[in-house]
């Protein structure tokens, strides 16, 4: 679902708690008087969760998929419905789902939502029930699995080239032959997004090809200091506003990850480029170094996985 006014972002209970804890606060405990020890659950934590987004960042949606193979908690605000919203959150969960390779969900419909989940193909079942004195039936909804994809003849073994960079022309070559080098991804760790190298044409044009180059395709980015892009408007953000389930953005927020000296990119041919110091242009790298790359990706991943998505880079519907 594409629509100008909100968008979906994967949510996470550790650090998306109290943004998911405004909706359903909103819409179940106070509009539908749920009682607040029948809302809350020790699935939440364990669970996939889904936000809907407004433009301005503020939360307007929410759903979860436990591990029991169920979508629940599916709330939007009053002022947001009929507006492609519950849909848009329904839609995502289904796939995620799907991608797990689940070969049915479940769910628990409220009476008055029925229609509304059968328009998506769920197919009630069993007796009407109360759960929390308001009448429900389960709904099932059968999963196709995803094609298998076509066998590949293996790839042969790439020739390694060495790749080094003494100033800003070089270090463009270097970064420019890895984003084109690669299959379907790069991750990169940047100061600021590196207005000097990544505003520029060629970059943003290898850039765009790769976002859209078809499905699987990732870019990672992670950013110590957005401020500067936020406040002058990076090249780079209309490409990521257009493609931000391609495109992913978070910043450090530990005091060591946001002092980090160094920049990289890797790519996903075994590709990598490391300035020491990212503030200069010094870099050396290679075309095809597995260990090097496994080693920073594996840093990579650790920050990444500690540190916040930056909504503010990324204002337009998934």
């Amino acid at each position: 679902m594409i629509a100008a006014d909100f968008h979906l972002v994967p949510a996470h209970w550790p650090t998306d708690a109290e943004a998911l804890r405004s909706v359903r606060d909103a819409v179940f405990i106070r509009e539908q008087q749920i009682a607040p020890e029948d809302e809350w659950d020790d699935l939440d934590a364990a669970s996939r969760h889904v936000l809907a987004l407004a433009v301005d960042g503020s939360a307007i949606g929410c759903a979860r998929l436990t591990s029991q193979q169920r979508i629940g908690r599916m709330a939007v605000l009053a002022d947001w419905r009929g507006r492609g919203v519950g849909m848009a959150l329904l839609t995502h969960l289904i796939a995620e789902a799907r991608a797990l390779g689940w070969p049915e969900v479940h769910l628990s419909a409220q009476q008055h939502a029925i229609p509304f989940y059968a328009r998506a193909g769920f197919v009630a079942y069993g007796e009407t029930y109360l759960d929390a004195n308001i009448p429900h039936r389960m709904m099932r909804l059968a999963l196709s699995p995803f094609e298998a994809p076509t066998p590949r003849a293996p790839e042969p073994t790439p020739v390694p080239e060495t790749l080094q960079a003494d100033d800003l022309a070089d270090l463009t070559a270097a970064t420019l032959r890895l984003l084109r080098d690669a299959r379907h991804g790069v991750t990169m760790y940047t100061r600021d997004l590196e207005p000097g190298l990544l505003e520029q044409a060629p970059i943003l044009e290898a850039l765009r090809a790769l976002a859209v180059r078809g499905r699987g395709t990732q870019l990672r980015l992670l950013v110590q200091n957005p401020e500067w892009a936020l406040r002058s408007g990076h090249r780079l953000l209309p490409l990521i506003q257009r493609l931000p389930s391609m495109i992913l953005l978070r910043q450090p927020i530990e005091e060591a990850d946001l002092q980090y000296p160094s920049a990289f990119l890797l790519n996903d041919r075994g590709g990598y480029l490391l300035r020491a110091l990212a503030s200069r242009h010094e870099a050396l790298g290679s075309t095809y170094a597995p260990g090097c790359n496994a080693q920073l990706a594996a840093y990579f991943d650790q920050v990444w996985a500690r540190s916040q998505p930056l909504r503010e880079l990324q204002p337009l519907q998934l």
